[in-house]
């Protein structure tokens, strides 16, 4: 893969990984948008690895409570802060695994990666997440969250799958639906990108590892740096300024995008 591209990937999965406009749809974007290959699984799994770092950094208090809580949730004992995230963030994610299986056993994984499908998709839920913003009202806090909060988010979640949807944009927009305020859905979203990414990796990770070579693993370690310090610095920001805006801005250009695309493919 050329430098320039790698570079480009990188960046883009990063900044986009945990803003509410879908890092997949915009890394399908650059392939279809240009004559540029698809970046591989390889690199598909070092930008994630790198977003992971980023997540895991940010907010590392939180992260070491879950792990911490591990060995309580295993043994039945929910009885803690640490082993309730813990337990929370695993029912939160089997959804998205079992929809990830089922596409991909299918295929409709690859049926959808197209502009079409990627530009309703932005504009659609682009849509929805201005709407449960601004009617979305605070009730709960993150400490409030509870099993059947996770597993309705981990529903929507799971819609994410689909290209353009935004992983962190379909949860955040469940969290403001339950009553959570921006940030208190942000970070929610943010955390349960944690097991979800780990998940996807391993098993992206387990075809490569048999395919990969000198130059795959060079290329894989520049993707994950880049994307870790595009991701941490994207997070940071988005954190930061949803102490005194909305969404309305992340709205505004998925809609934008959304509508640029359906013009371009239904013209084509």
């Amino acid at each position: 893969m050329p430098f320039y591209l790698l570079i480009l990937v990188a960046l883009v999965q990063g900044i986009t990984e945990f803003l509410p406009v879908s890092s997949s749809g915009h890394l399908i974007l650059i392939s279809e948008l240009s004559s540029a290959p698809d970046q591989g699984q390889a690199i598909d799994v070092a930008v994630h690895i790198g977003t992971l770092f980023a997540v895991v950094i940010f907010f590392w208090r939180d992260v070491a409570m879950g792990l911490a809580g591990i060995p309580r949730m295993l043994t039945g004992r929910i009885d803690t802060a640490g082993s309730k995230l813990a337990f929370l963030l695993m029912i939160a994610t089997i959804p998205a695994i079992a929809f990830g299986l089922i596409l991909k056993l299918t295929g409709l994984s690859d049926a959808m990666r197209s502009m079409t499908v990627i530009g309703w998709t932005m504009l659609l839920f682009g849509l929805l997440l201005w709407w449960a913003d601004q009617r979305g009202t605070i009730k709960k806090t993150e400490a409030d969250w509870t099993t059947r909060d996770a597993i309705k988010m981990g529903l929507w979640q799971a819609v994410a799958l689909i290209p353009g949807t935004s992983r962190s944009g379909i949860c955040i927009t469940a969290g403001r639906m339950l009553g959570y305020s921006r940030q208190d859905s942000a970070k929610l979203a943010m955390l349960m990108s944690i097991p979800t990414i780990v998940a996807s990796g391993v098993l992206l990770g387990v075809e490569v590892i048999a395919t990969a070579d000198a130059q795959v693993a060079r290329d894989g370690a520049v993707a994950a740096v880049m994307s870790f310090v595009a991701a941490l610095f994207a997070l940071s920001i988005m954190m930061r300024l949803l102490r005194s805006i909305s969404f309305t801005p992340y709205v505004i250009y998925r809609v934008a995008l959304g509508i640029v695309l359906l013009v371009v493919a239904y013209s084509a």
